[in-house]
């Protein structure tokens, strides 16, 4: 006589519901442990090739440009008679107008040093590595750090009357405590509350340096003074 079975078979995935599996494997098939898809990529070739192509983009663009228009070069440079305002490179446009507001050892060292800093030790932070949304945990907490900083660099702006870097910073501090008030997952609300601080902080960046320069190339007349880009000043 046989014993009796003491076990059945059945067809699942999960070891937890069925703790005792038996695997059977079809021929020329690898046993393989399913994972969840990360938002990772390699960087070979996956950006190398993506940086290329766009380099490469760029240099047929410019190339294009270059042969239908030409360089918006100045007169040659004469002793008796320098520009007003002396301009710097349109890229350096930006440190030259922080120079307007605050003394040229912090415009000029202090500052971009700090920047540099910044950009090199905030990929490191853990809320960095997990790529979460500002608010999804420590909500309160997170509001009370973000308005305590925002204060603090807006009344040093204020005390410098540096309000071409204080408004950008008002408006890129109110898109982010958007979703803390509002706390929806969809629309542009959901997208901007998914964002995690260290894409904040690189926005609120790039928008400083591009209002900065844009004033600089734009609305700055003779002795740095602040004039419209459709009034003759020369």
């Amino acid at each position: 006589m046989t014993a009796e079975k003491d076990f059945r078979s059945e067809e699942s995935s999960n070891p937890k519901k069925v703790p005792k599996r038996v695997a059977f494997i079809k021929p020329r098939t690898a046993a393989r442990v399913k994972k969840e898809e990360e938002e990772m990529v390699m960087t070979v070739p996956n950006l190398v090739i993506r940086e290329i192509i766009a380099f490469e983009v760029m240099v047929i663009v410019l190339a294009l440009i270059s042969l239908t228009f030409n360089a918006p070069l100045e007169w040659i440079a004469n002793p008796q008679h320098t520009p007003n305002p002396a301009k710097a490179p349109w890229y350096f446009l930006g440190l030259q107008e922080l120079l307007h507001y605050f003394p040229p050892i912090v415009a000029g060292v202090i500052l971009p040093t700090l920047v540099v800093i910044a950009l090199i030790v905030i990929p490191y932070f853990p809320i960095n590595l997990k790529q979460e949304g500002l608010w999804k945990e420590h909500r309160k907490q997170t509001l009370s750090v973000l308005f305590t900083v925002v204060g603090i660099v807006s009344i040093i702006l204020l005390w410098f009357d540096v309000y071409a870097m204080l408004i950008p910073t008002l408006i890129v501090t109110a898109l982010m405590v958007v979703p803390y008030f509002l706390n929806k997952e969809t629309g542009i609300v959901g997208w901007l509350g998914s964002r995690p601080l260290s894409w904040w902080i690189m926005t609120w960046f790039i928008v400083i340096v591009v209002v900065l320069t844009t004033i600089g190339i734009l609305f700055r007349g003779p002795e740095w003074s602040w004039t419209w880009p459709w009034n003759e000043i020369y």
